[in-house]
């Protein structure tokens, strides 16, 4: 079969496409034929190795995809040959072929496009475990979405819309916020792209509260960490939550711990 293996940690000008051995599902395992697959931060992070989990070399890169099921391995009952899947399998999705655990292959609908399939689950699932599970955002609140136009992003406005919450993006373009609207967003507002000095972090803190009458948000939704995180975190509501989604802005924030005071 033909794969993308990431053979040196570097970036994805170094990945090799060529030939690799046919996959064979053992006990608990299903092979899927891929039909597509969706290109992640974390994917990213994971061939310069960067990323907290780190496949042994070489690897196949490819956190998520969606395609058919080929062939099931003895014990397996929850899907069969010719089902329509999606797959989180962390890696060793950008090839034709892949062998994963029972657990990691979820039905999907025959009428589901196989692109919209594989990229439900990392940006939708984690926005949706963020918002529901961890942050519990109730309807009426207001949820500040950080970086709003990425896959995670944008999807943690669309879910926080449906949930009755009031959404506020913010993104470093017109552009981006432009988009943030369409799907959904009440208040768009645009941020400097890059490290913020002192003086725009204190701006952004200072357009949280402008925008919430002085309440700040009860839910903050980040997935860009750096230099932003703080002045955010300063601007949040009594009893607000700050959901830690990622770090594209690539440092990891240190804030100040009396904030949570």
């Amino acid at each position: 079969m033909k794969a993308l293996q990431c053979v040196e940690l570097a970036g994805p000008e170094k990945l090799i496409f060529g030939e690799v051995d046919d996959l064979v599902p053992g006990p608990g395992e299903v092979l899927v034929h891929v039909k597509a697959a969706s290109v992640n931060f974390p994917d990213v992070l994971m061939i310069q190795g960067l990323y907290q989990f780190q496949p042994p070399m070489p690897f196949i890169p490819g956190a998520e995809c969606s395609g058919v099921i080929a062939e099931v391995g003895d014990g397996v009952t929850a899907c069969k040959a010719g089902d329509h899947v999606f797959v989180m399998a962390g890696h060793g999705c950008f090839a034709e072929q892949l062998v994963v655990e029972e657990s990691r292959v979820n039905l999907v609908p025959n009428e589901m496009d196989f692109p919209v399939a594989a990229a439900l689950a990392m940006t939708y699932g984690t926005s949706l475990y963020a918002l529901k599970q961890r942050a519990q955002i109730q309807p009426g609140e207001t949820l500040l979405v950080l970086g709003a136009a990425g896959g995670v992003g944008l999807a943690a406005v669309e879910l926080g819309k449906a949930m009755g919450a009031r959404v506020i993006a913010a993104a470093s373009s017109e552009e981006k916020i432009q988009t943030c609207l369409e799907h959904g967003a009440d208040e768009a507002f645009i941020y400097p792209s890059g490290n913020l000095d002192r003086d725009q972090q204190k701006e952004l803190s200072n357009k949280i509260k402008e925008l919430t009458g002085g309440l700040g948000a009860n839910v903050v939704y980040d997935p860009v960490g750096g230099s932003f995180s703080e002045p955010v975190l300063r601007a949040m509501a009594w009893e607000g939550r700050f959901l830690v989604i990622g770090f594209a802005a690539g440092d990891i924030p240190k804030p100040p711990l009396n904030l949570a005071l």
